[in-house]
């Protein structure tokens, strides 16, 4: 599987210091952090990383489709990793996003697109959600 640093230097990107630790950080991230969240991770191994570097970073990445831009309902913009579809469920009390697959959601999607005459290029689903709580006696 080709890496995000695979990938940058494929398309010819300058990588400095501070890009391969933000590199690193993403690549390391199963969160789909905000830009302060990568800022902080980063901050922690090279100081001299300042958020304006991040801000540009992400920027450069995203125009080059190495990162997907996630607007999730009610949080700062996150970011992951392009790959393959997948869905996200979003923990609205906490905020943490967690990916599935599903392959009757997918196929419903291309099914509902055929029948109004389309073919399926692309989709995104977005689940909001609270935990249920356990309801084990006591």
């Amino acid at each position: 599987m080709e890496t995000l640093i695979d990938k940058c230097k494929k398309l010819g990107l300058k990588l400095t210091e501070q890009r391969k630790i933000i590199v690193k950080v993403l690549s390391d991230s199963s969160d789909h952090p905000d830009v302060e969240s990568v800022h902080k991770r980063a901050v922690k191994i090279d100081k001299r990383i300042g958020i304006a570097t991040v801000y540009r970073t992400i920027k450069l990445f995203e125009d080059n489709n190495l990162l997907e831009k996630h607007e999730f309902k009610g949080y700062s913009s996150r970011y992951e990793t392009v790959r393959e579809n997948h869905h996200h469920l979003i923990d609205i009390k906490s905020g943490k996003v967690k990916e599935f697959r599903n392959t009757l959601v997918d196929a419903m999607q291309k099914q509902v697109a055929k029948e109004m005459g389309y073919t399926l290029v692309d989709y995104r689903l977005e689940l909001y959600a609270v935990p249920v709580k356990n309801r084990s006696k006591k």
